[in-house]
């Protein structure tokens, strides 16, 4: 939580100084930006410690027009990174109804240049994955539906269990832990999907390129 000040006021993008703190990742001001100064001290310093392996950084932000909860991502040179990067954002589609990878970009706009995930995917070596974890203000709609569905405090919970559980998938699919979920995880609020020939989620956000296609909706 970086911006506790202005959080504290209403604000749902600028501290208590009228900053939007997600732009000055590049040269935090201890005393402009003070929380960004701090943590981006810390993370350079587990960046440097060998002891430390730090792997993800994820950046919770709620976003104001699209719906759902997706991801950005960075863009790189190397295709192999890039596939790598996908890994993740691609389990999340499989746990969380409510994420999708549809809306899910990787990009490299100037204008995102200072951002938390820009600037630490450019820091950090290729073993770090650096993504923002956008979630609609709103609402959010799953496969097949036709109406939009109100976000509340506790389906914001869940997509953050959800969240826990891809971690979980990650680490398995790495086989860096065992596959001993406990048995109280197998719930309903893991719903898998189908994938296709080339690990592409398909089921809610196929429905939801459908629906974009025959009403025309930008969201």
């Amino acid at each position: 939580m970086l911006n506790p000040d202005g959080v504290y006021l209403g604000n749902y993008r600028c501290s208590l100084m009228g900053f939007d703190l997600n732009r000055h990742w590049q040269d935090p001001s201890p005393w402009a930006h003070p929380t960004l100064h701090a943590v981006k001290q810390l993370i350079v310093q587990m960046n440097h410690d060998p002891r430390v392996s730090l792997e993800f950084y994820i950046d919770v932000h709620a976003h104001s027009t699209m719906l759902n909860g997706f991801m950005y991502g960075n863009v790189f040179e190397d295709e192999e990174r890039v596939q790598r990067q996908a890994v993740f954002p691609r389990l999340l589609c499989q746990n969380a109804p409510d994420f999708s990878f549809s809306n899910t970009s990787f990009n490299r706009d100037v204008v995102k240049a200072g951002t938390g995930r820009r600037f630490l995917g450019g820091l950090l070596d290729d073993t770090s994955y650096c993504y923002t974890l956008e979630v609609s203000f709103y609402s959010y709609m799953t496969a097949g539906s036709t109406a939009p569905v109100p976000y509340t405090e506790e389906t914001y919970m869940k997509l953050g269990r959800n969240v826990a559980r891809t971690f979980l998938d990650y680490y398995k699919l790495n086989n860096l832990i065992k596959d001993n979920r406990p048995t109280h995880i197998q719930s309903s609020e893991v719903t898998s999907q189908t994938g296709d020939e080339k690990g592409n989620c398909v089921g809610r956000d196929g429905a939801d390129r459908e629906r974009e296609k025959s009403q025309s909706v930008r969201h």
